[in-house]
């Protein structure tokens, strides 16, 4: 199935694509947008985006941040770009380039991991997550005929191969700085350091998954089963904690979350907070959550895990706190209540939980059902592209074959006919 957006980046002409994630999806996706005809640019800001994207069409951009809207706007008069393509929206190279575009009448397409997971990874038209155009109005939703969506192809996505891209493309950038000696990354990625943190959190992994042995158990065992709440973390340098919540950092939220709860919760309730795996490499809360429940006298109520299946926990969850997470949405899929003490896109009235968090302990009130499937439905439908970032995309080759068709059921003469002016040499290097 071809989400909702996609088809509408199917059917621009001349697309530019700016820095995507680690990785070679940007030059798949690159390959399936010209397999319908259209022409397609890249702009690489660092060394890293050399090594995962070296085709035609690729623009290398080695100035100072500074002059970047300004080349933008040349970029975008001279190739008659009419669609942007990124992702991470808040970078600040994107940034510009959104209000650039916006100003110009330019669509801009936005990627981001998959609000539904696994199997799935996002587009938007015009931003995501709390900056997402989709409707907030239950009403909207009620008002639709939810269509049932085929199940996604697995990717085969592993820890593994996100360290390996994440590894990769931290040597390329390094190696490759002399090339664009302007370029600062939106974080911290120096090779020798980089690669110790992932050969930590592959080790951790393993560690914790023999410390928490039973964990999972306990909790899913019929006397903890609605007991306790659960509290997904997330990665330190999401943007959407940053940007769309009060909290700025994950220790300020891990607090919050602890005071209501020696505060509010029932005495025989618990409190299990869930390490966010993409952040193992870089953070462990065990003495932040030890120290502060321990102040607060609910040590014994408090628990903090790491490498449990997440889908087991939420169905035997009372309910669920985060900041925004998308593991929001698997909550209500599993009909467990969720609180949002950020901004986000599918915090819905009738879909969470209306009062503050200091009321969410005793009464997290029900999920409805129906609603969620009608938004479920609808988030699919529009956004949700069967594909990994850093694995196998099974939605970008079928893509590529319905172009083949539409082509053949066109009675298109020849391939000469049909091929674009992408086969021009490669686009500019700007200097």
């Amino acid at each position: 199935m071809i989400p909702t957006s996609l088809e509408r980046l199917l059917g621009q002409r001349r697309t530019l694509l700016l820095q995507g994630p680690m990785g070679p999806f940007f030059e798949r996706l690159g390959e399936t947008l010209r397999a319908h005809g259209q022409q397609v640019w890249k702009v690489n800001f660092n060394a890293g985006d050399d090594w995962f994207h070296r085709g035609e069409g690729v623009i290398r951009f080695q100035q100072p941040l500074e002059a970047w809207p300004a080349r933008l706007r040349e970029l975008l008069a001279e190739l008659r770009i009419d669609a942007i393509v990124l992702f991470g929206q808040a970078r600040r190279m994107h940034q510009a380039a959104i209000e650039v575009a916006r100003a110009q009448g330019i669509t801009v397409f936005v990627f981001e991991e998959g609000y539904v997971r696994p199997d799935y990874v996002t587009l938007e038209i015009g931003g995501v997550n709390a900056a997402s155009p989709l409707p907030r109005d239950p009403a909207f939703y009620r008002a639709l005929n939810p269509e049932p969506q085929p199940a996604p192809q697995p990717t085969g996505q592993t820890f593994g191969l996100v360290a390996r891209a994440a590894m990769t493309y931290a040597v390329a950038r390094s190696l490759g700085h002399g090339r664009y000696p302007h370029y600062r990354h939106h974080r911290s990625i120096a090779p020798v350091r980089e690669g110790l943190k992932w050969a930590h959190g592959a080790w951790r992994k393993w560690w914790y998954r023999f410390a928490e042995r039973g964990m999972q158990d306990a909790l899913a065992a019929p006397h903890n089963h609605k007991r306790f709440f659960l509290v997904p973390l997330q990665v330190y340098n999401d943007s959407q904690i940053r940007q769309h919540s009060r909290f700025k950092e994950v220790p300020a939220f891990i607090r919050e979350v602890l005071g209501s709860f020696a505060r509010h919760g029932a005495p025989d309730q618990l409190l299990v907070f869930k390490h966010h795996p993409l952040d193992r490499p870089y953070n462990d809360y065990t003495r932040l959550i030890a120290r502060e429940a321990e102040a607060l006298g609910v040590a014994d109520r408090v628990q903090y895990i790491h490498d449990q299946h997440l889908p087991t926990l939420l169905k035997h969850a009372a309910g669920v706190v985060t900041v925004n997470s998308t593991t929001g949405l698997q909550a209500l899929y599993h009909g467990t209540p969720v609180i949002a003490l950020g901004e986000c896109m599918w915090a819905i009235p009738g879909l969470v939980h209306p009062g503050p968090l200091d009321s969410f302990w005793r009464d997290p009130g029900p999920v409805d059902a129906e609603l969620f499937q009608r938004y479920r439905s609808h988030l699919v439908r529009e956004t949700q592209l069967n594909a990994s970032f850093y694995a196998a995309a099974p939605g970008l080759p079928s893509i590529t074959e319905t172009s083949r068709r539409r082509a053949a059921s066109a009675e298109i003469p020849s391939a000469a006919a049909q091929a674009p002016s992408w086969s021009s040499p490669t686009g500019p290097t700007l200097k």
